[in-house]
């Protein structure tokens, strides 16, 4: 299907816990929005439509031309549905969770590895696909505000 100028039908979606500190999760949209591009293949990366916008002394400014919507999660388990739903529906996802976060990232890793998924205290969820697909998995949040 043709995409006309300013349409698509794909989106990013980022959902935060909203019992998480501002300034962790800023810190956590941060790496998973790094990490959705990462693990994006080469079809993926085109889809998301990084585009240059140029300033007029020449300076180039790269954003995605796609929404990025930035929805909040009550608790860690509305997190954890909504990951499930994602593979499930198989949509690019990366996810953030309280492990993550103490000391260097060899011990977060050990850490994380010691913990079950339904151990796992998701504290965000990334996603990027068909628009859609998102609607479907996260049509129960709230706009964060």
């Amino acid at each position: 299907m043709a995409v006309g100028a300013g349409q698509t039908d794909y989106k990013f979606v980022l959902v935060l816990s909203k019992k998480i500190d501002a300034g962790v999760l800023i810190n956590a949209a941060a790496h998973m929005s790094a990490c959705i591009a990462a693990r994006a293949n080469d079809e993926q990366r085109r889809q998301m439509m990084i585009t240059d916008y140029i300033d007029a002394d020449g300076g180039l400014h790269p954003v995605s031309a796609l929404s990025l919507v930035i929805l909040k999660a009550d608790n860690a388990n509305q997190i954890r549905k909504a990951r499930q739903a994602a593979t499930e529906k198989q949509v690019l996802f990366v996810d953030f969770v309280e492990s993550m976060t103490k000391n260097t990232y060899v011990e977060q890793m050990a850490a994380t590895q010691q913990l079950k998924e339904s151990d796992l205290e998701y504290w965000g969820l990334c996603l990027f696909g068909k628009k859609d697909d998102l609607n479907a998995i996260t049509g129960k949040f709230s706009l964060w505000r």
